[in-house]
């Protein structure tokens, strides 16, 4: 290894670090402060937290750094148990960061218990603008050096991971080796009522293709809507479950195997008692493992920000633009079929889920908020010279394949590789699959 990546090794493990081994892995956290706005280096900091992730038998080689940016917003990076799926790939030739972006995790929470500390609704809403892609990018950036002593790295990003892979390749791109995107092309200039103009039809497609599968659960989804409608329900966590929180139940069809789950968790609603049919307990504990934000909630609160760069408020987009899909609304009249929804945020939820009513003013201040700034450059991203693989999943329930395909064709290099093998979490179900596919396209090796 040379010196200075030893020293900045040794520099990064002084400041309080633990390393741990499970087989086949040597896993070490690092703590990193940063500033909250980029923009004022001297003022507030907050925490980040990373885990490096190397394989055993590799633990003492000279590797090159791939820093994994995770799906969401909101999303800690996950917590590895051996060398599993997309993992055990890159483990051959990296060593791997996953971080946990400003908010989540490990790094200072943003969350109803945390965030009164920051003052007012006011307040809080100033301090989470500083929670997207710009800023995570520039944590990255100060964090880089520090490990790999100047380096540049690669990035592999999921889904929302790969909106800010994006953005570095916008603002940062000489901090960067490699990118590989899966699931994670942004549109470069749709504002967020465009991007659920383009999800609702996407989400009735896999509705329909749901139902083609599994014919009856759509009976037994209007079953349990009139029996919503009918009686308040709240779920084990205490998230109040009306006829609109369950049909975002849909967010399970975009995964590779969401429509299993779906119909399993609703093959088991109801159970009989002496009251007569009652939504059964195994129900009830398993939707709210789905619907609750407990552990997300910049997932619900900052997620129409991630779209907003044109200075214009978001205005609670999806619900909006939900208005101009009825079809959506019309689980009991004749002949109206009964559909989920999917990636949405609405004003009700403030309401409906426990770990987001004492953030509903923040909330609202947000959805409020103007002056989003650009979180794309087209004119760098053009003359792009950074080597960039992208997994395009076709009629990706999350993000558009129309729009992927159109920023493909304006990031200059950029490869494509457009499948229907896989849903949205294909670099997860796939093993090493789509990450094997994705280093091949990068490297120009086939």
């Amino acid at each position: 290894m040379p010196e200075t990546v030893r020293e900045a090794a040794a520099t990064t493990r002084a400041a309080g670090t633990a390393t741990f081994r499970q087989p086949g892995l040597v896993l070490t956290d690092h703590h990193f402060d940063v500033p909250l706005d980029h923009a004022d280096p001297g003022g507030a900091t907050i925490r980040l937290y990373a885990r490096e992730v190397v394989a055993t038998r590799r633990e003492h080689d000279d590797l090159p750094w791939l820093v994994y940016l995770q799906g969401g917003p909101g999303f800690a990076a996950g917590r590895p148990v051996g060398r599993e799926h997309w993992l055990d790939r890159a483990l051959e030739d990296y060593r791997v960061l996953l971080l946990d972006q400003r908010g989540t995790g490990r790094s200072t929470p943003a969350d109803r218990q945390t965030l009164p500390l920051r003052g007012a609704p006011a307040e809080q809403a100033d301090y989470l603008a500083h929670f997207r892609a710009d800023s995570i990018v520039r944590d990255c950036e100060l964090i880089r050096p520090r490990l790999t002593g100047g380096r540049p790295w690669t990035v592999l990003g999921q889904s929302f991971g790969g909106f800010c892979a994006v953005t570095y390749l916008s603002y940062a791109p000489e901090g960067l080796a490699q990118v590989i995107i899966t699931g994670g092309l942004p549109s470069l200039d749709a504002d967020p009522d465009a991007v659920y103009r383009a999800a609702y039809p996407r989400m009735e497609r896999k509705n329909l293709a749901h139902y083609a599968r599994y014919p009856g659960d759509e009976a037994a989804a209007r079953r349990i809507a009139a029996h919503l409608a009918g009686r308040e329900e709240v779920l084990p966590d205490g998230t109040l479950l009306t006829v609109e929180a369950f049909q975002q139940l849909g967010i399970l069809l975009g995964t590779g195997d969401g429509s299993h789950r779906l119909h399993y968790l609703l093959e088991d609603a109801f159970v009989d008692t002496v009251a007569g049919p009652r939504l059964s307990d195994a129900f009830a504990e398993a939707v709210a493992a789905v619907l609750s934000r407990a552990h997300c909630p910049l997932y619900a609160i900052l997620h129409e920000a991630i779209y907003a760069q044109d200075g214009r408020a978001t205005h609670w987009s999806a619900e909006r633009v939900r208005a101009e899909f009825p079809q959506f609304d019309r689980h009991f009249e004749p002949g109206a079929r009964f559909l989920f929804t999917g990636e949405t945020v609405h004003p009700w939820m403030l309401r409906t889920h426990p770990a987001l009513r004492p953030l509903r003013h923040t909330a609202e201040l947000l959805a409020e908020r103007k002056g989003w700034t650009p979180l794309y450059d087209p004119d760098r991203l053009a003359r792009n010279t950074v080597p960039v693989a992208a997994a395009i999943y076709h009629d990706d329930l999350y993000v558009d394949t129309e729009h992927s395909l159109r920023t493909a064709r304006a990031i200059g290099g950029l490869r494509t590789w457009v499948t229907d093998e896989y849903e949205h979490d294909g670099v997860r179900a796939s093993g090493r699959v789509v990450l094997d596919r994705l280093l091949t396209l990068v490297r120009d090796d086939g």
